[in-house]
């Protein structure tokens, strides 16, 4: 099993989520989160710009099968993207074991 992190840009979050839905990942946890890269957003205000390094995420944690990863992946990098600085990352990480709460059972099964 992997568990799949993208950190992704908030207005590209309905895109995302439906691509997500089409490849058939329909379960997956989300935070709105801050963060500090390479991108700088401006505000405006009465006129006047303002830079500020706080820039608005949202972070998206799945854990799918092995053999489903690579679907997962090109589903967020193809809804994701923009071509632009602050895009987002994603990352792969192994999960060693799943359990269902209410049966007790493990394994790639509990996830579907």
């Amino acid at each position: 099993m992997k568990k799949i992190e993208a950190i992704i840009r908030k207005s590209k979050y309905r895109v995302v989520k439906e691509a997500l839905h089409e490849v058939g990942v329909n379960f997956f946890s989300y935070w709105d989160v801050t963060g500090l890269g390479n991108e700088k957003e401006g505000h405006v205000y009465r006129g006047v710009s303002y830079s500020t390094s706080d820039i608005q995420r949202r972070y998206i944690s799945i854990v799918v099968n092995d053999d489903f990863s690579d679907a997962t992946i090109k589903a967020i990098l193809s809804s994701a993207g923009t071509g632009e600085v602050g895009d987002g990352k994603i990352f792969v990480s192994d999960i060693e074991e799943c359990y269902r709460i209410r049966t007790g059972e493990k394994g790639g099964d509990t996830l579907k």
